[in-house]
C-alpha cells in the first residue's frame, strides 16, 4: 500500500510540474524567439501550438527509454479521445463554438489523413522505428505551410505579445531551460508513478496512458477552454482540437516509436484508434454540418450544445467499453 500511495503522488506531482513545465518553457520559448525578431503569428503558430503538447511529447519520450512505449500510445490516442469528447463536448456545452469554413477545407482532410496513416502504421500491432519517423517528418510540411499560408488568430497574437513584452534576454533564457528542467524530472515521476500503479492494479500500462495521463495531460486544455469560453473568447477552441489532434499523432506517438519499436495490445487497434477515428470522423461531420446549415438557412456556425452533448456522450461510452474489455479480459 506504501508503494501505491508513493505511485499516486509521483503520479499526480508529475503532472502537475509537467503543467508548470510546460507553461513555463513555452512563455520562455516564445519570449526567445521574440527576442530573436521573430513574429508573433510565427510563434504563435509554431512554438506555442508545438510547445502546448511538450507533456505528452516529454512523457512519450521518457516512458520510451523506459521500456513503456504503450504508456505513450495510449496517452496520444487517449488525448485525442478526451480533446473531442470531454474538452470540445463540456466547452461546447458552456457556450456554442463557432466553426470556420478553413476547417472544413484545410484541417478536416489533413486531420483525416493523418488519423488513417497513423491507422496504417498500428494495423500490425507494432510501431516501427522507421514508420515513425516517417509519421513525424509530416510535421515538416504542415508547419511550414501553416506558416507560410495561415494568418494568426488576433487573440493568440494579443496574448503573446502581452505574455512575452516584459521578458529580456536573461529571463526568456531562465525560463526556458527551468521549464524544460522541470518537464523532464516530472516526466520521469509520471512514468514511474504510472507503471507503479499498472504494475499494483494489474492493467497495462496502455491503460494507464489512454486514462489517467491522457486525463491529466487533457486537464489544462479544458481548463484553458473553459476560461476562453467564459470570456467569449471561444473562436479557437475547436482549431485548437483540430491543432492537437495533429500534433498528438505526428509527435507524440511517433516519437516513442522512433526511440524504440512497440509492441501493441490488439485493443490498440480494434477498441482505442477506432474508437479515436469514429469521434474524429463524427467531429468532421458535425463541422461540415455547421457550415452547410450556415449556407443554406443563414444561421451561424457552431458546434450547438446538442452536439457538445454527443461529444461528451461518445466519451463516456468509450471508458464504458474500455472497462467492459478490462473486466472480461480479467
Amino acid at each position: 500500500m506504501t508503494t501505491l500511495l508513493t505511485a499516486i503522488m509521483a503520479l499526480i506531482i508529475g503532472i502537475i510540474g509537467l503543467v508548470l513545465g510546460a507553461d513555463k518553457f513555452v512563455l520562455g520559448s516564445a519570449a526567445a524567439a521574440r527576442k530573436l525578431g521573430i513574429s508573433p503569428m510565427v510563434v504563435g503558430l509554431t512554438i506555442v501550438s508545438v510547445g502546448t503538447s511538450a507533456p505528452e511529447i516529454i512523457v512519450s519520450i521518457n516512458a520510451a527509454l523506459n521500456g513503456a512505449g504503450e504508456l505513450a500510445v495510449g496517452n496520444a490516442i487517449g488525448s485525442n479521445l478526451a480533446n473531442i469528447g470531454l474538452v470540445l463536448g463540456v466547452t461546447a456545452l458552456i457556450a456554442p463554438l463557432p466553426v470556420k469554413k478553413h476547417l472544413l477545407r484545410e484541417e478536416s482532410p489533413v486531420l483525416l489523413m493523418v488519423t488513417l496513416i497513423a491507422g496504417l502504421c498500428l494495423y500490425d500491432g507494432m510501431l516501427g522505428r522507421v514508420e515513425s519517423i516517417l509519421l513525424a517528418m509530416l510535421m515538416v510540411p504542415l508547419l511550414i505551410a501553416v506558416v507560410k499560408y495561415k494568418g494568426g488568430n488576433d487573440v493568440t497574437v494579443s496574448e503573446i505579445e502581452t505574455d512575452t513584452a516584459e521578458f529580456d534576454t536573461k529571463s526568456a533564457i531562465f525560463w526556458f531551460l527551468g521549464g524544460l528542467a522541470v518537464l523532464l524530472i516530472s516526466a520521469k515521476m509520471t512514468v514511474w508513478g504510472a507503471r507503479e500503479i499498472a504494475l499494483y492494479l494489474g492493467v497495462s500500462e496502455l491503460v494507464i496512458g489512454l486514462t489517467i495521463i491522457a486525463l491529466g495531460t487533457s486537464l489544462p486544455e479544458l481548463a484553458a477552454s473553459i476560461a476562453s469560453a467564459l470570456k467569449g473568447h471561444h473562436d479557437i477552441a475547436v482549431g485548437n482540437v483540430f491543432g492537437s489532434n495533429l500534433f498528438n499523432l505526428l509527435l507524440v506517438m511517433s516519437t516513442a516509436g522512433a526511440i524504440s519499436p512497440i509492441n501493441l495490445s490488439p485493443n490498440v487497434m480494434l477498441r482505442d484508434y477506432l474508437s479515436m477515428t469514429f469521434m474524429t470522423v463524427l467531429l468532421v461531420i458535425f463541422v461540415a454540418q455547421a457550415l452547410w446549415k450556415e449556407a443554406d438557412l443563414n444561421v451561424s456556425a457552431t458546434i450547438s450544445r446538442r452536439v457538445g452533448a454527443i461529444f461528451l456522450s461518445g466519451y463516456i461510452v468509450y471508458y464504458g467499453i474500455l472497462w467492459t474489455s478490462l473486466n472480461f479480459l480479467g
